[in-house]
């Protein structure tokens, strides 16, 4: 873990001449936060107004303007953690204190506020629709690292553009992609499934302040009905139904069949639906000592009471001023059915001699022994042997595998060693 003693934040404005400044040592506050059904990152500070040699900050942070949030810790160099443009521009005079707050936001608030109309043709896949919306809007992109499932036609008129991605996204997670989540990693949109960071962070209840946790049926789903597409008159014919726990009453969702969907597929998409919001959910909320590279969508390792395992970060908030943060959290299960990759559905070859020959998505037959929370790390934990796919690499890491169990066998999900799996 992070020893928060050796943390350290710098501050930095871009003016429209790519000049930077560092203004860390005016800085009065600081936070940023990524937050659930939002793409866009937001970061609040406030500076003193004092005159520098540029002169006064409120002649050099302007709205539109560039900044830069990095952090460091122990003999590290300084990391980018956020970035965003001057939105909210605010001087404000009390007494004698002359001080200036701000907010900021990265280049996927754009896209939160913005509506536009677009059309995909039938078959198109899931990568060429993100990028089309992408491209259009000139979002530069960094990588894509998402599903591309083949989707139906759709039309979308004045609709919010972030909408748009995440409904994209949504549908090919119904037709058996990964959940990904969209952000901004230095200038540059990246879409990558939620787990994908190399280092996972452990949170143990000697390093966490404050662990709430609940459950609620509020957002539960008990039914989903499939319906046909609508007929000339307008009504749709129900060709479906599927029940899930309605022990806690009907809750009921329509899934409208697409035009390009068999039977089979509609039912597989409402079984999903039923998959991700069929169960009492459980609100995890932790709060520790900063940790500024962890981001919405990463995986966290938790042994906090009765909080074990592995959880995604649903959304995070990031303190500068009490070097703190809160996390909210969502145990992270292991693969449903009906999340097969394109490796399940094919017969792999388990009797490979060369190591170097396994690839992403291959099912392997994991051994047992240990799995590790980084690939470079010596903090692991036992796992039990059985089916798991390969889901990450990293060929130069002590531990270069990172598998996740297939089955209830096993409850492998972790970096692991080389030889521990065939």
């Amino acid at each position: 873990m992070i020893d928060i003693s050796t943390l350290r934040y710098r501050i930095v404005v871009v003016d429209n001449k790519k000049n930077k400044y560092n203004i860390t040592d005016y800085l009065e506050n600081l936070g940023w936060q990524e937050n659930e059904g939002e793409i866009s990152t937001q970061i609040s500070f406030t500076v003193r107004n004092d005159k520098t040699s540029q002169g006064y900050l409120t002649k050099l942070i302007k709205p539109g303007v560039l900044i830069l949030i990095s952090a460091k810790h122990s003999d590290k160099k300084f990391q980018e953690v956020a970035r965003g443009n001057v939105v909210t521009w605010s001087p404000t005079n009390q007494n004698s204190a002359h001080d200036l707050q701000c907010v900021c936001f990265d280049e996927l608030y754009n896209l939160q506020k913005s509506q536009d109309d677009f059309y995909f043709r039938k078959g198109m896949g899931t990568k060429a629709r993100i990028l089309k919306v992408l491209k259009k809007w000139k979002i530069p992109v960094g990588s894509y690292q998402g599903p591309n499932k083949a989707q139906g036609k759709k039309k979308y008129q004045g609709s919010y553009l972030s909408d748009i991605l995440l409904d994209i996204l949504d549908d090919a997670e119904k037709k058996g992609g990964k959940k990904c989540v969209i952000q901004m990693k230095k200038g540059k949109v990246t879409i990558a499934p939620r787990g994908s960071n190399n280092d996972i962070f452990v949170f143990e209840t000697k390093n966490t302040k404050v662990v709430n946790s609940n459950m609620s049926t509020a957002n539960l789903i008990t039914r989903v009905k499939v319906i046909g597409t609508p007929k000339k008159k307008g009504t749709s014919k129900v060709v479906a139904t599927l029940n899930g726990k309605t022990k806690y009453g009907v809750r009921q969702r329509i899934y409208t069949r697409g035009s390009d969907e068999t039977l089979k597929q509609a039912k597989k998409a409402a079984k999903q639906i039923l998959e991700e919001s069929g169960d009492i959910q459980r609100n995890i909320s932790v709060k520790s000592p900063d940790v500024p590279y962890v981001r919405k969508g990463d995986m966290v390792y938790m042994k906090v009471g009765m909080i074990n395992g592995y959880h995604y970060v649903k959304s995070v908030q990031h303190d500068a001023d009490t070097m703190s943060m809160t996390m909210n959290l969502e145990a992270a299960e292991k693969k449903s059915k009906s999340q097969k990759t394109e490796s399940d559905a094919t017969e792999t070859d388990h009797t490979k001699s060369d190591k170097s020959s396994y690839k992403l998505g291959d099912i392997v037959d994991f051994k047992g022994g240990t799995h590790y929370v980084s690939s470079t790390g010596s903090k692991g934990y036992p796992a039990k042997a059985g089916k798991a796919e390969i889901t990450k690499k990293n060929t130069s890491g002590k531990h270069p595998y990172h598998l996740i169990h297939t089955n209830s066998k096993s409850n492998v999900y972790g970096w692991v060693d080389e030889g521990t799996f065939s």
